[in-house]
């Protein structure tokens, strides 16, 4: 299992660089320069200045030369400064939002989970009744939903109409003052939306997923065997299916790792969550090159990380992976 992983580590490296190099090169070939904010728009910048600025931010280097370097900075986990006027560490402004979009996501897969599985295993069960047909059109509903759109709406009926839910940030004006108690409740209340939007989507597909899978494995010969030998129907779907049905469903969610984290640009935009999506956003607006490329790296770490748990989840889940010749 050990040497499992360490194949999946090394394979990371090179899928990592590669990686950063497109969205490097991405990065750089659209149109306008960083400095164009600080330029474009005072009167009073002398050119002299402008191609101070170029040499500060070594945009006057070739495209390679500049990811060379960078990659190099890399290396000792050096994302550079912020081209922002505050000049901070990169690396610090990414640790200071990583916590918050780690959480929102985690609780969003939870979510995604914990209503999911026991739908689709429902469906699957009562296939072609009314609780299976009703899941179904609610499905296709959500995934011809917009997320932005559905953020938009809940926040303007739960947030403006019946101030049930706050519509922005993580906490309240006065978090400071309340206790722990009131503090958690607090971050809750304001998480509850996000989760809920970040989860939507995922949740349609995923509750598909699994029904599809349950079908397939309950018209398998070794649960019709099952049956046979007169086992509790309980047992027949909780021990049996369900275990071969969750196989496919452990690599599905690996993959949807960046769909989540990619979704946050939009919800945090939207709730104005101070986050790595918010952080995106603000750097793209601003052409905060390091910015850009720090939380690119980092959301690619991410998103390899997931698809590594997944596959040590698969593996436990399946010997047979981990036992097979590709795996040694």
């Amino acid at each position: 299992m050990l040497r499992y992983i360490f194949r999946r580590l090394l394979m990371m490296i090179p899928l990592l660089i590669g990686i950063t190099l497109i969205s490097f090169i991405v990065i750089n070939l659209a149109p306008g320069e960083p400095t164009d904010l600080q330029t474009q728009m005072n009167p009073d910048v002398s050119a002299e200045y402008q191609q101070r600025l170029r040499l500060q931010y070594d945009l006057d280097k070739p495209l390679l030369v500049r990811y060379g370097k960078w990659l190099g900075r890399l290396a000792v986990l050096d994302f550079g400064r912020s081209f922002a006027s505050d000049h901070r560490l990169v690396r610090d402004k990414v640790l200071e939002r990583l916590p918050v979009t780690i959480m929102i996501n985690l609780l969003a897969i939870l979510v995604i989970l914990v209503v999911a599985i026991p739908l689709g295993i429902v469906a699957a069960i009562r296939r072609n009744s009314f609780f299976d047909k009703s899941t179904t059109i609610l499905v296709f509903i959500g995934f011809a939903m917009p997320s932005f759109w559905l953020a938009l709406l809940l926040m303007d009926l739960l947030g403006v109409r019946y101030g049930l839910l706050p519509v922005s940030g993580i906490k309240s004006l006065g978090y400071e003052y309340l206790g722990p108690v009131g503090r958690f409740f607090d971050v809750a209340r304001h998480l509850i939306l996000p989760v809920l939007i970040s989860a939507f989507g995922g949740l349609a597909g995923f509750s598909r997923y699994m029904r599809s899978n349950m079908l397939e494995v309950i018209g398998q010969d070794f649960i019709l065997t099952a049956r046979a030998k007169g086992l509790p129907e309980q047992v027949v779907i909780g021990k049996h299916a369900l275990r071969n049905a969750l196989l496919p469903l452990i690599t599905i969610l690996g993959l949807s790792v960046p769909g989540l984290i990619g979704g946050s640009v939009i919800f945090e935009t939207i709730f104005a969550i101070p986050g790595m999506g918010k952080l995106f956003y603000d750097g793209v607006m601003m052409r905060d090159y390091p910015l850009i490329m720090g939380v690119l790296v980092m959301g690619a770490v991410l998103t390899l990380a997931g698809n590594l748990l997944a596959d040590i989840a698969y593996a436990i889940a399946d010997p047979r992976i981990r036992h097979s010749p590709a795996s040694r």
